[in-house]
């Protein structure tokens, strides 16, 4: 028995126990350095070797035995000596496949998996028992490599008939929390070989068992044993673009991300030089029943030559674009178990480059395809106007051409380019108006003097719409401007108050109290009676929405209300008559507030109350 040549168990038992998330994750590793063992000896067949092998004579075989409890991994690649058994695997995170590039110079010309020495020890997390049969090619020895794990290893000569190597996984008991046979079921070894393995550009052939029914109707049919490919081996990001279909683009799609729908639009690119990379983008149609909770994650599925290090790489993705699914393929330095990738500049660039291009995407389909943008908006818009937001707007440049809003001239969604271009010479800002729905929106009284001069509204009826605006301030040196809190120059030389309604207007905002900042007659209202508008950064659509918030009740937010009153409608004759008249003032004021209130899409504290008012009023 010879020991390893670290240090200390405790080195193994860390790499065994700690290094790696899952226990699957064994497989990945193991059919990791089978592939680079081919890679090897094809590298040997096109470069001088004369060992008259082509791809595809190369495979990577699994064998389960269920009786034994051991699974087998085998591969006919370039195999080992009992020197090389002994240096690779007596020894822990020595890389024979990095010291194989270093010493042919193939740090840019070999796209080798195995970068590290630790992944074949991922083998004992399931196994208590581990035999490496190798025969090196062009070798007549072959020697047999076992452990039980950190007490050491032996090597000895056995006989194998083929060049390559055979791993031979005695798998460990089962217990209460980890069934260990699982790794022996035809199904499970098939789910993670194409998790993780299946764009391995050899094939791997599981020994699986299939059903086959019978010709005679009467009879039942048998099942068998065959050998099975299981991996797709060309990734579709790999193919060159004018070989790839919209049946084929839509199809891995589907499969791989789980959605019933094809992609709105598909992105693939690649980039070689100083950063090498593959990528196929997807923007999906619909949004996920989780996309807009904490459940959802985003992130890109990265690989490096093939093989997936990770479902989820989230910096690849800004925030603001989570909603793109797809696969990058890369070969940047990642960490001891090839879990996750290391931050660095060149993942930055890859990360940077990826946004510019869904940018670029979602531009071209505004452009060239407004109905197929206007779906993806509809679905994601409000992650868009979130990225806006977030950070104190840092990244408003980068999105804004990209919003949209319903125009209520225009009768459609338009972006704010298309708002401004359509301005006319004397307009001045971009006027807005906030409500739940279009419909409501457009009976605002505010709405009715800015429609009248002929300038558009746009129609902000999402919660984050209105933050949206206050962080963007401007476009095209065009300040937004709420229709609630505008004032013409024309409403600004309104004739003084008498008097009598400057008693008037004292009275009402004495039975309002607090409800209200301030109380005004108004010519600007036109056929409404009254409405309510505010002043200062806190909106009465930003009331509503701060005080949904959780725990909002305990310190609620309130806009600077101001109660406006039609002064060319018969109600102002009627105020003036009555304002003296305490109780008579209090039940129409009452009814305007509230009136008020419901035209703004604010609640009505007491219905009941309100309705017996107006009952009151009208049997009078």
């Amino acid at each position: 028995m010879k020991s390893f040549k670290t240090q200390s168990k405790k080195i193994l038992d860390m790499m065994i126990n700690s290094i790696y998330t899952h226990k699957e994750i064994f497989l990945r590793e193991l059919l990791s350095n089978a592939s680079d063992a081919l890679d090897k000896l094809y590298f040997k067949s096109i470069n001088g070797g004369e060992t008259g092998l082509t791809r595809n004579d190369f495979a990577i075989t699994i064998q389960a035995d269920h009786e034994a409890k051991v699974l087998t991994i085998s591969d006919n690649g370039i195999g080992m000596t009992a020197s090389e058994l002994e240096e690779n695997l007596g020894t822990i995170a020595q890389s024979g496949t990095l010291a194989f590039k270093e010493e042919n110079k193939l740090q840019d010309d070999m796209n080798a998996i195995g970068q590290f020495g630790v992944g074949f020890y991922s083998a004992f997390m399931v196994a208590k028992k581990v035999e490496v049969i190798s025969k090196a090619y062009g070798s007549d020895e072959a020697n047999i490599w076992s452990s039980e794990g950190v007490e050491g290893y032996e090597i000895k000569k056995t006989e194998k008939a083929e060049n390559g190597t055979t791993i031979k996984l005695y798998l460990k008991d089962n217990t209460d929390d980890d069934k260990y046979d699982i790794y022996l079921e035809d199904y499970e070894l098939k789910d993670l070989i194409k998790k993780y393995s299946n764009y391995i550009s050899y094939p791997i052939k599981l020994y699986a068992t299939k059903y086959i029914p019978s010709e005679d109707k009467d009879k039942e049919g048998e099942y068998v044993k065959e050998w099975e490919t299981v991996n797709a081996m060309v990734p579709l990001w790999k193919k060159a673009k004018k070989d790839i279909t919209d049946e084929e683009y839509n199809d891995f799609y589907k499969n791989m991300f789980y959605d019933m729908e094809n992609p709105i639009s598909v992105i693939n690119t690649r980039a070689e030089g100083a950063i090498e990379y593959k990528a196929l983008l997807f923007i999906p149609q619909v949004a996920p029943y989780n996309y807009y909770n904490k459940e959802y994650e985003k992130g890109l599925k990265l690989y490096t030559n093939g093989v997936l290090i990770t479902d989820r790489c989230e910096d690849l993705l800004p925030d603001y674009f989570n909603f793109v699914k797809g696969v990058v393929d890369t070969d940047l330095p990642l960490n001891v178990s090839r879990e996750t990738i290391q931050h660095n500049r060149q993942l930055q660039k890859i990360a940077s480059n990826i946004e510019n291009k869904i940018k670029d995407e979602l531009t071209s389909m505004l452009k060239n395809k407004r109905e197929d943008y206007e779906k993806f908006y509809k679905a994601f818009g409000m992650q868009l106007k979130f990225g806006c937001y977030a950070n104190y707007g840092m990244n408003k440049e980068k999105l804004q051409d990209l919003l949209m809003f319903y125009s209520i001239n225009q009768k459609k969604m338009i972006t704010l380019k298309e708002y401004v271009d359509a301005m006319s010479e004397d307009q001045k800002n971009i006027y807005y108006a906030t409500g739940s729905t279009v419909e409501q929106i457009e009976n605002l009284p505010q709405c009715e003097k800015v429609l009248e001069k002929g300038y558009d509204i746009l129609c902000l009826t999402e919660y984050i719409d209105e933050f949206v605006t206050r962080v963007l301030n401007e476009y095209d040196k065009k300040p937004f401007k709420s229709v609630a809190q505008e004032t013409f120059e024309e409403d600004k030389k309104e004739e003084a108050l008498t008097d009598e309604e400057k008693n008037a207007l004292t009275a009402i905002k004495e039975v309002l109290k607090d409800e209200v900042k301030d109380v005004k007659f108004t010519t600007n209202l036109k056929t409404h009676a009254v409405c309510l508008t505010s002043e200062g950064n806190i909106s009465i659509e930003m009331e509503k929405v701060l005080n949904a918030m959780p725990n909002a009740q305990e310190n609620p937010v309130k806009a600077q209300k101001i109660l406006e009153i039609n002064k060319t409608l018969p109600i102002y004759s009627k105020i003036m008559a009555i304002y003296q008249d305490k109780e008579a003032l209090e039940k129409i004021v009452y009814i305007m507030f509230n009136q008020a209130r419901l035209i703004e899409g604010l609640n009505v504290e007491n219905p009941t109350k309100l309705a017996d008012t107006i009952m009151e009023l009208i049997s009078k």
